[in-house]
């Protein structure tokens, strides 16, 4: 079994490297197009110089946006709650609608659907009176 890793570690350097190849945007390509890459990768990747080749040479070097190290970016990623007593805007917006206009859209949404449970409790009676009256 161990005299099948070095195949298997330049199989997986191999596949790496053409998957990295055919997802990095054109833009961050350099030396030569994006297609002449995947064609050197292809040819010379069981001898490595493809792969190695472009994982040294092949992309355009970018710095970390923000923080020098991923526990830093994160920390500044992350989104900062603020409670509702605290936030501004969630207090504006219980200002914008009176609270009798909205009292008084629950009543008259609360009327109607005392009278259609009305009606309807009319029609079951009515329907349940004509078929004992049918029997």
């Amino acid at each position: 079994m161990l005299r099948y890793l070095p195949f298997l570690l330049v199989l997986a350097l191999w596949i790496y490297s053409f998957i990295d190849c055919l997802n990095t945007p054109e833009e961050e390509v350099r030396g030569l197009p994006k297609v002449v890459w995947v064609i050197v990768i292809l040819l010379f990747g069981e001898v490595l110089v493809g792969p190695i080749a472009w994982l040294v040479a092949s992309k355009v070097g970018r710095g970390p946006t923000r923080g020098v190290t991923p526990s830093e970016w994160h920390r500044e990623q992350r989104p900062q709650y603020v409670a509702p007593d605290d936030n501004p805007e969630f207090l504006n917006s219980l200002s914008t609608e009176p609270a009798p206009s909205k009292n008084v859209k629950d009543e008259a949404l609360l009327k109607d659907w005392e009278a259609d449970l009305r009606r309807r409790e009319e029609e079951l009676r009515r329907r349940e009176a004509g078929e004992e009256s049918e029997s």
